[in-house]
């Protein structure tokens, strides 16, 4: 994983939602991730409010494109919770809190955690979850598909599919 740290920071920042500061960031994003320049560079010329309104259609409003990695392998069923509780125990074990307004398994929280402390496992235990949202990203035709393009080239490949 080493080199990956930055690359990792830089995708957790850019699948999320993008509010004010995220226009701020894209110069930073760009050189600090060039394997990310086909989205930053999309979003440093699309206005705010239609990337704003692009995250919402792509994220928001139906599971097809869940950003939330135990979605995929357990959905919407009581599996779910203990999968939850696995990603806290996780965090906890590299001596971090989770706090965020989001789930556990946010993929932005994820890409974050693994920036930080290096342990990519999540990330590997969901590589089939990972090359499906990637599919379905790329036929919708978004941009958001080459940040799971660079995020994917990094693991090694997925030993199962994903549940959905």
């Amino acid at each position: 994983m080493p080199g990956f740290e930055v690359l990792y920071q830089a995708a957790a920042l850019c699948l999320t939602y993008p509010n004010d500061d995220f226009r701020d960031r894209l110069p930073l994003l760009r050189e600090a991730a060039p394997q990310l320049r086909a989205f930053t560079d999309h979003a440093a010329v699309t206005p705010q409010g239609e990337l704003q309104a692009h995250y919402v259609q792509v994220f928001d409003f139906r599971n097809r494109h869940s950003l939330y990695l135990s979605w995929w392998t357990d959905g919407d069923t009581r599996n779910r919770g203990m999968s939850l509780v696995r990603f806290k125990e996780l965090y906890r074990a590299h001596g971090l809190e989770f706090t965020g307004e989001e789930l556990p398994d946010f993929l932005p929280a994820v890409l974050e955690f693994v920036s930080r402390t290096g342990d990519i496992g999540m990330l590997t235990e969901h590589r089939g979850a990972l090359d499906e949202l990637r599919s379905r990203l790329t036929a919708f035709g978004t941009p958001y598909a080459c940040v799971l393009d660079a995020v994917c080239a990094t693991l090694p490949p997925a030993s199962t599919g994903a549940r959905r």
